[in-house]
């Protein structure tokens, strides 16, 4: 039986639990703010509503006309948000630290601040300034 040093048993245990934590966080939605590559894809990515909230925290149904609408964000910066009577574009900018996305309207300079609340690669939940949320789930 070979016998294994104090220093080698607790470089093996630092080791699992490292490993195990990594394991473990790659499955759960980012505290840290995640990228703006999570949003856009390598090129574009498409996200459409999934869930609302009122700002108290109600469950705010969305209408089959809102279930078809869509966002699709592009890695160059611009958007193009789309439903079955609509079309808006612009540019966006997405803050990983402070964990804001910010839409700039293209013609009216009108722009929209919102908080990322969680973010992952198929979903992002983002929570108005009057604190309503919206869950989108990427295509």
């Amino acid at each position: 039986m070979k016998i294994v040093s104090p220093a080698t048993r607790l470089f093996t245990l630092v080791c699992l639990v490292l490993l195990s934590a990594f394991s473990f966080s790659c499955n759960k939605k980012t505290e840290a703010g995640g990228n703006s590559q999570m949003i856009s894809g390598t090129a574009s990515k498409i996200w459409k509503a999934s869930r609302e909230t009122t700002a108290s925290g109600d469950k705010d149904k969305l209408t089959s006309d809102e279930k078809k609408e869509q966002i699709q964000f592009f890695a160059n910066g611009n958007f193009t948000q789309t439903s079955e009577s609509q079309s808006a574009n612009g540019t966006w900018t997405y803050s990983a630290p402070n964990k804001t996305l910010s839409l700039t309207y293209a013609n009216n300079n009108v722009s929209e601040n919102f908080t990322v609340a969680e973010l992952d690669e198929d979903d992002m939940k983002l929570q108005a300034p009057d604190g309503s949320t919206l869950t989108l789930k990427a295509e």
